[in-house]
């Protein structure tokens, strides 16, 4: 069952050490994919953390959501300057580039 994904390899690398760190069984999904884009969709492309047991599942959201608590990132956040949604991997608002704000 898959518990991640993202354009950012070393993102995906790191949520995969996490896991293995606690023993959770798990693998990278898609690592060499990138090749294929423009061929496939770009986000077909990406790699992704999978489970090999679903029995872990609450185990490694939890894990996951804690890391992602500590680094900002992956909640999805509204542009202060313009309204538009950005996703939580951005930094920077994808439509007037003004910065996140750090709540």
């Amino acid at each position: 069952m898959k518990v991640f994904a993202s354009e950012d390899r070393f993102l995906v690398w790191q949520v995969r050490q996490l896991l293995e760190d606690r023993n959770i069984p798990c693998f990278i999904k898609n690592e060499f994919a990138i090749g294929g884009a423009g061929d496939l969709s770009p986000f077909d492309c990406w790699p992704e953390v999978w489970i090999t047991d679903d029995g872990w599942l609450p185990r490694a959201k939890e894990i996951i959501h804690r890391w992602q608590k500590e680094l900002g990132v992956g909640q999805d956040w509204y542009c202060p300057g313009c309204g538009e949604e950005n996703a939580g991997s951005f930094d920077l608002c994808w439509h007037c580039a003004q910065e996140r704000e750090n709540n």
